[in-house]
């Protein structure tokens, strides 16, 4: 049985959201927008599954090949994402004791199906393919013992970066992780239900159907209880803010020499149960 999923779109101009079924997509914005004007609305109030459950049945509202998908969660109040978060990345040295992390910008990601850019300033887009968690209830100092109770939904993400400038400065990565469009979320939302549906999933990244990366989340060095309960002690996590997870090694870069995205390029992101979330590569006009 396929699980739910709610998605956010855009269909002649206009932004909404719905839940995919067979054969298209529900428009649930269209029955709810008065009171749940967007997806962050829905998962706020704790409505994700009862969407999805609604839609069940429905014949769709719009075919999938008449809508642009957008990151399905719209203006996020934070994006943190984690940094060498697989055991290769260790490079032999002993493993960290806190998980490295830095911000992104909504800007800087497009939805499922839409193309990454390589920036003007430079070749080097590499890709990273990651586990996303979504938060839906409001926490701070959160123990791990009730981390995932935190946790709305699941998708994915292209956490591309611009090596070159991940470098510009000596403290940061900032900018390498931040250029318009450079990464991908989606392609929907699969809401959260227990915790066999996370704890080893299998996370690939395939290039030209070419298999780069390939790992499950059984394996993170930091889990995701962990990671959920240490962001909470800095900061409060609230109902939309998304955790962009860590990505396993098999990225551009690790390569001699390295294989950096180029136009006309498909770089797909796939983990079961999630879904695939699939993006072309064009040049900045």
């Amino acid at each position: 049985m396929t699980s739910p999923r709610l998605a956010t779109f855009s269909v002649k101009g206009t932004t909404k959201y719905g839940a995919v079924v067979e054969g298209g997509i529900v428009d649930l914005s269209a029955r709810h927008a008065k009171d749940y004007p967007t997806l962050r609305e829905v998962i706020a109030a704790g409505k994700l599954a009862s969407f999805a459950e609604e839609a069940a049945g429905r014949a769709p509202d719009h075919a999938l090949s008449d809508i642009i998908w957008l990151p399905p969660v719209p203006a996020p109040e934070k994006i943190i994402c984690i940094g060498v978060n697989y055991p290769e990345y260790k490079d032999g040295q002993d493993a960290p004791k806190y998980p490295s992390m830095f911000m992104r910008s909504p800007r800087s990601f497009v939805g499922h199906d839409t193309p990454l850019v390589r920036p003007r300033a430079s070749v080097q887009l590499d890709y990273e393919g990651e586990i996303v968690l979504v938060i839906g209830k409001a926490g701070r100092h959160i123990p791990e013992s009730a981390a995932l109770d935190h946790i709305a939904a699941v998708t994915l993400c292209n956490e591309g970066s611009v090596r070159d400038w991940l470098r510009h400065a000596k403290f940061n990565v900032t900018q390498g992780k931040n250029f318009d469009s450079s990464g991908s979320l989606g392609p929907w939302l699969v809401p959260y239900t227990q915790e066999s549906q996370i704890a080893d999933v299998r996370l690939t990244t395939h290039v030209n159907r070419e298999l780069r990366q390939d790992d499950r989340t059984s394996r993170l060095m930091f889990p995701f209880r962990t990671l959920i309960s240490y962001i909470s002690t800095f900061a409060t996590l609230v109902p939309g803010d998304v955790i962009v997870t860590g990505t396993p090694t098999g990225a551009g870069a690790r390569f001699d020499p390295p294989r950096y995205l180029k136009p006309g390029d498909v770089v797909e992101v796939e983990a079961e149960g999630i879904g695939s979330l699939r993006n072309g590569v064009v040049d900045e006009a």
